[in-house]
């Protein structure tokens, strides 16, 4: 009788060790196996439509899980550099971004153009009878002697203050966000009122409103700059496939205007929007994927 209750003993044992474990262990693996990528991003138009994008693609078509962190521009260099974050896609060179690629130009790496001539400037819409920077105070009173910016520490919001010391414009730069920013443009044009604001192609905007970027004689804010993608040292040897993608990522005119067009006008989440996108355009896609 002792063998016998000593034996069944041992085997519920063995059974709760077979049954508490390998379930763990099989989590285990699973989590092991599980590919991540780290994405950060600003929220600018393109950057928003672009990131959404590339995470749509890694999630549906190659399997990762992908973090999507929205930050401020410097923080997210800061990240990349320490290795903190796999993967920014909105480095606009060689004028806005120039100071972060010459304190961490070092300790990141450049995978290439996603789209070339990209602008910044001072925006105004069409019916605003100035087309130069250097009208500007001679007009202050039109604009309540304000330019409606984005976020402080933007690319466009140094070169904007740059600006202003540099015509010696009697204005105030008004820091926000870029959503603030359309905002306020479009009440502005819904009363037929005269604004200025920080802008920049690409952006679906100029698809919306008839807009123009005002002359800049002294050239403060550079010619056409090209968006670069920029990831953490060691990326591309931790997840080739991934640098693959990114390095084969371009886009058009049309392409890109399409997709932030989609992202703005609709009430999904920009990733939800992103995939179904994805799924409508899949010869774009898979040439994205070199297939």
């Amino acid at each position: 009788m002792k063998k016998f209750l000593s034996l069944v003993l041992g085997l519920v044992l063995v059974t709760g060790v077979i049954t508490g474990c390998s379930p763990n262990t099989k989590k285990e693996e699973v989590k092991s196996e599980t590919k991540k990528i780290t994405i950060g991003y600003v929220n600018w138009s393109e950057g928003i439509a672009m990131t959404n994008l590339a995470a749509a693609i890694l999630e549906d078509k190659m399997d990762y899980d992908v973090d999507l962190v929205l930050a401020d521009v410097a923080p997210i260099f800061t990240s990349l550099a320490s290795g903190n974050t796999d993967v920014f896609l909105d480095t606009w060179l060689p004028v806005t971004h120039a100071d972060y690629l010459e304190k961490y130009g070092d300790d990141i790496v450049d995978l290439g153009v996603s789209y070339e001539n990209a602008l910044i400037g001072i925006v105004v819409p069409s019916y605003v009878d100035i087309n130069s920077i250097d009208e500007l105070n001679d007009n202050k009173d039109l604009f309540d002697g304000k330019i409606i910016g984005i976020d402080s520490g933007a690319g466009i919001m140094n070169a904007t203050e740059k600006t202003i010391d540099e015509y010696n414009l009697d204005f105030e730069l008004v820091s926000g966000s870029g959503p603030a920013m359309t905002a306020s443009l479009k009440k502005a044009i819904d009363n037929n009122e005269a604004i200025a604001v920080t802008g920049w192609t690409p952006h679906w905007m100029f698809s919306r409103w008839d807009l123009k970027v005002l002359e800049d004689p002294k050239g403060i804010y550079g010619d056409a700059e090209n968006i670069h993608i920029y990831s953490r040292k060691g990326f591309e040897e931790d997840a080739p496939e991934v640098a693959a993608l990114l390095k084969n990522f371009k886009f058009s005119d049309e392409v890109l205007s399409d997709l932030m067009g989609a992202i703005e006008d609709s009430d999904k989440d920009p990733l939800d929007v992103a995939k179904d996108w994805v799924s409508t355009h899949e010869e774009q896609v898979n040439a994205w994927l070199g297939k």
